[in-house]
């Protein structure tokens, strides 16, 4: 039986099967989490903070897919695998796609529609996958 990380991989697919790297995975937890350590400084700009925050995410979402032995055709992918790479629901996933978005809009048209509260979930979502990501072993 195929897993869905099995059913995604292959040629003009979402992912690529790709040996783990005990390196690679070590330096996207590191960085992620000293992201995330400076995206719950409220002395950094809100959207210094959302930008610390999303990408925090992304390394950390990236590290889980890695260590799984699969790399990413496109950004948004990491965070669509989540209930496969950590086993973590929609509460986190969808609030990681929702940044991704917001973070494509500001990134291609300018747009950064952010506040508080839109940051702090942004980070409590980030922290939900830092913590599954210390049970991999």
């Amino acid at each position: 039986m195929t897993s869905p990380l099995e059913n995604l991989s292959g040629p003009g697919k979402s992912l690529q099967q790709e040996p783990p790297d005990a390196k690679e995975f070590a330096g996207l937890k590191r960085s992620g989490l000293a992201r995330l350590s400076d995206a719950a400084n409220p002395a950094n700009s809100l959207e210094g903070r959302f930008d610390l925050a999303y990408n925090a995410a992304h390394a950390l979402c990236l590290a889980a897919l890695r260590w799984h032995g699969y790399r990413p055709a496109n950004r948004y992918i990491v965070f669509q695998v989540l209930p496969h790479t950590l086993g973590l629901g929609p509460e986190v996933w969808r609030m990681l796609a929702k940044c991704h978005e917001i973070r494509n809009l500001s990134e291609y048209e300018g747009d950064l529609n952010i506040d508080d509260k839109l940051v702090a979930d942004l980070i409590m979502a980030c922290r939900a996958v830092a913590a599954k990501l210390d049970s991999l072993k």
